[in-house]
This record gives C-alpha cells, sequence and structure tokens, in this order.
C-alpha cells in the first residue's frame, strides 16, 4: 500500500504571507470585471449537453422551469456560469467548493441532535477550487433576486455588499480560531438572533423565524402522508406523472419480484457506505416501494427517486431521496475529481462543506440501470425538517438578514476545507473586495438576463422543447 503524502504545515505568517502573494497574482480589483468574451460558447449549447445525459422526457420540463424567471433561470445554469468563471483570473486559494452556492441552495434542516440549523443544501456540483467562485456565485444570485423585486440598484447594491461584507468578517474571525472551534461552529436559530437579530426589525426576525419554524413539519410523516395512498392494504407512493412516477410504471415490462430484488440489493450496497451505528438503524426498516420524482430546478431530468421504508409500523416512515450523481459542472475547469464514484464525491464533499449532515447521507454505484448504463447515486432523508426561504417574495430587510447568514455560512464552509488566514489575508480589511463583488454581480446579472432570453428565443424557434407550469 502505497504511504498517504506528509502534510504540510505552515505557521500563521506564511500563511498569511500566502494570501498577500495571491493578491498580487490576482488583484482584488480583478474580481469586479465581467465581459462575455468574443469566443464564449453558446449558453443553450452547454444547456444541450448537460441535458444529453438526462431523461428525455423530462428535459423539457427543466426548461419550462428555468423559463419562470431570471432567477429561476439562473439556478439551472450552474454549467453556464462555471465556463464563465473559468475564463476569468482566481486567486488559486483553493476550499471544498459547493459549485451552486446560491441563495436557494441555503436551508434549514435537522442536525442529528435535531437542531434546526442553516446550512448549505445542495452539492451536486461540488469540487476543489478558487474559493472566490462560490461567492460570486452567491452575489450574482443576490442581485438578481433583487431584480425581480424590483429594488433600485442602489439598494441592490447595497444587499450585495452586506453579504459580502459578511463573509469577509466571518472568514476574519475564524482566521483567529483554533482549528477544532471553527470545525465546531453551526448556525442553529439561536445564532442567528444573537448576530443578526438585534439589527433587525422584529417584524423581520418573527417572519424569518415562522420560515424556519414550518420546517419542524416536513418530517417523514409529513412526506407519508403527503405522497402515499393505500392499494390493497399497504401504503404505496402515489403517482402523479410526470412529477412523481412509480417504479412499475416506468418499468412494466419488469416482473415486480426483479424490481424489489435489486431495489433492495441496492439499499444494501448503499448501507454499507454509512457509519456502523446508523447502518444498524437503517437496517430496522423495511422496503415498500419506489418512484421517480421530479426536483427542483437545476435537478429536473437526473435519476431522481423516492424510496419508502417501513419501521415498526405504518406510522413509523421513513422516506429516503435517492439523487443520481452525475460529473461537476465544474470538472471541465478544475480538473476530475479524486472519487471515481461522483455519488462518494458528493458525500464526502458534502460532509466536508456541512456543519452537521443527515444521518443517511451515503452512495452506491449501480451496475446496471433501467437503460443498461451504470449509474451513480447518493442518497439522504426526502424531509427531515428541510426548508428553502422563498427570496423571490422576501422584503427588502428579510433579504439582508438571509443574504448575511449565507454569506457566514460560505465562509464557515470555506474554511473548514481551506485556509481561512489565507483568504482573510487575501480580502484584507477594507471594502475594495466586497466592492469588486457588488460590481461583478450587477455586470453577470446583465449576462444571465441575456441568457435568459436566449434561452426564451431557442423555445420560440423551435430549437429546444419546454413544457411550462409542470
Amino acid at each position: 500500500m502505497t504511504p498517504p503524502l506528509a502534510v504540510t504545515h505552515l505557521t500563521v505568517p506564511e500563511r498569511m504571507e500566502r494570501g498577500k502573494t495571491a493578491r498580487k497574482r490576482c488583484p482584488r480589483s480583478a474580481h469586479a470585471a465581467w465581459e462575455a468574451p468574443a469566443n464564449r460558447p453558446d449558453p443553450i449549447a452547454l444547456l444541450e449537453a448537460q441535458a444529453e445525459t438526462r431523461v428525455p422526457e423530462l428535459v423539457p420540463i427543466r426548461y419550462g422551469r428555468m423559463l419562470a424567471s431570471p432567477f429561476a433561470f439562473y439556478r439551472g445554469a450552474a454549467t453556464i456560469m462555471a465556463s464563465d468563471l473559468a475564463t476569468l483570473p482566481n486567486t488559486a486559494l483553493n476550499v471544498q467548493l459547493c459549485g451552486d452556492a446560491h441563495l436557494s441552495n441555503f436551508g434549514g434542516f435537522a442536525s442529528p441532535e435535531r437542531d434546526l440549523v442553516l446550512d448549505l443544501n445542495d452539492f451536486d456540483e461540488t469540487l476543489p477550487g478558487p474559493w472566490e467562485w462560490d461567492l460570486k456565485r452567491l452575489a450574482a444570485s443576490i442581485e438578481i433576486a433583487c431584480r425581480e423585486r424590483g429594488l433600485a440598484s442602489k439598494e441592490r447594491r447595497r444587499l450585495v455588499l452586506e453579504a459580502a461584507g459578511e463573509y469577509q468578517q466571518a472568514m476574519a474571525e475564524f482566521a483567529a480560531m483554533g482549528h477544532l472551534a471553527v470545525w465546531s461552529l453551526h448556525l442553529d436559530l439561536a445564532a442567528m438572533r444573537q448576530r443578526w437579530g438585534m439589527g433587525a426589525a422584529a417584524r423581520t426576525m418573527k417572519t424569518l423565524d415562522a420560515d424556519f419554524a414550518q420546517a419542524r413539519h416536513r418530517d417523514n410523516q409529513r412526506a407519508f402522508e403527503k405522497l402515499t395512498v393505500l392499494m390493497d392494504g399497504q401504503p404505496r407512493i402515489a403517482a402523479r406523472p410526470p412529477l412523481v412516477v412509480p417504479i412499475e410504471d416506468i418499468a412494466p415490462n419488469l416482473e415486480p419480484e426483479k424490481i424489489e430484488h435489486d431495489i433492495r440489493a441496492l439499499i444494501r450496497g448503499y448501507r454499507r457506505s454509512l457509519q456502523a451505528d446508523r447502518r444498524h438503524l437503517l437496517e430496522t426498516y423495511d422496503y415498500l416501494h419506489l418512484a421517480r420524482k421530479v426536483v427542483g430546478v437545476g435537478s429536473v431530468g437526473t435519476r431522481t427517486w423516492i424510496a419508502l421504508l417501513r419501521g415498526r409500523d405504518d406510522n413509523d416512515p421513513l422516506f429516503l431521496q435517492v439523487k443520481e450523481a452525475q460529473a461537476s459542472v465544474l470538472e471541465p475547469y478544475l480538473g476530475k475529481s479524486a472519487y471515481a464514484d461522483h455519488g462518494e464525491r458528493v458525500v464526502e464533499g458534502q460532509r466536508l462543506m456541512q456543519a452537521a449532515s443527515d444521518i443517511f447521507l451515503g452512495w452506491e454505484r449501480v451496475a446496471e440501470g433501467l437503460d443498461g448504463k451504470p449509474r451513480d447515486f447518493y442518497v439522504r432523508q426526502l424531509w427531515d425538517w428541510k426548508i428553502s426561504v422563498d427570496v423571490e417574495v422576501m422584503a427588502p430587510d428579510e433579504i439582508s438578514i438571509y443574504s448575511r447568514m449565507c454569506g457566514w455560512t460560505l465562509a464557515r464552509a470555506h474554511a473548514r476545507s481551506g485556509d481561512p488566514i489565507a483568504i482573510s489575508s487575501y480580502m484584507g480589511e477594507k471594502s475594495s473586495f466586497p466592492e469588486a463583488l457588488a460590481e461583478f454581480a450587477a455586470a453577470y446579472a446583465d449576462q444571465n438576463q441575456r441568457d435568459y432570453q436566449a434561452l426564451a428565443d431557442a423555445v420560440k424557434e423551435g430549437r429546444i422543447k419546454a413544457e411550462t407550469g409542470v
């Protein structure tokens, strides 16, 4: 066995110097620029290339959801922005990137200790890369969401500056902390109120509290009530095509016994990726049914399933989401993942970035899917107090608090995997870096609007098909 490589441990002054050296290579002012290069790839061609590996009949639904608004388009356009970011100067200070850190990919969920925490909640594109790529995607998402709320340019800029400034301030705090202290940080409701509640209007915190309080009702029992029906005395996932389609309707030519045998084999294989105690817990649940379920915007078309399991009785259900993991959109620009299994890539990236992950988070490779091809999947609970804030209807003061929460959370995630001292040293204490981010966000929001229009034109011209309202 090849021994692991030795780890280099730099001193604090050496780590600070890393950040200052990165400034010379990539000045902070360079982050303000965005102008589409002459050889910029056709954004619709990038989406079409991504669609080649997805379920064909679901791709029009994806395009239809992206056409709902420029922000919805942005949610589905991670592959376009990855291509654009790769053309820009970067700091070469790498962290574990989320790869799709827009406002709607943060949310609340239950920690293993049953506390409600705010964190990143989508890691399909996770890969090591320059920390500022995530921050630029977050900043542009704030600008785009605020445009849809009809906010003036001055107010939009202020909100982007606040989020970027929160990231900068938080990273400076993490740079001064011990490694274990940073690793242990998490953002629950009490921490939210302590950090941002004093400067917020009472109505704002009340609204955010209510939003996150709703999450406690989104659990396995609630999913059972909403998603299942009784058939021949047994609970089954209800068919709601094309959004929810039971496995027997997708593969009508397969014997039910064969389907059940293969799914049970998949669950047994996935169990091996769990910790021993959690594997034991999962083994107390029995498989009942499986269905394909359309989720999100950018994920539409990937092979995403929901599995219904039962514990002691029908009042003890467990819903698992079994989601296909394809190659990250960042890989063409940052190199292939160190993990051959993309499900493992997603899970290990999530564990590295999140303060607390789903106890059933794991992965499995299927040697032969329904189409005869190998597929990678990762698994987690479908609902476990999960909630996402609808930023397209939030008031400006609510966006302010929420976007600062996201800035702090992203900094914490990056500090876990990267070098907070070097990153903080790079940004410095002045406002030059947040100002550059605000300039970039405004320019890239303009680009997003043009790309959104290009998608609308492609549908109008018949180049692609979109199903709206689904």
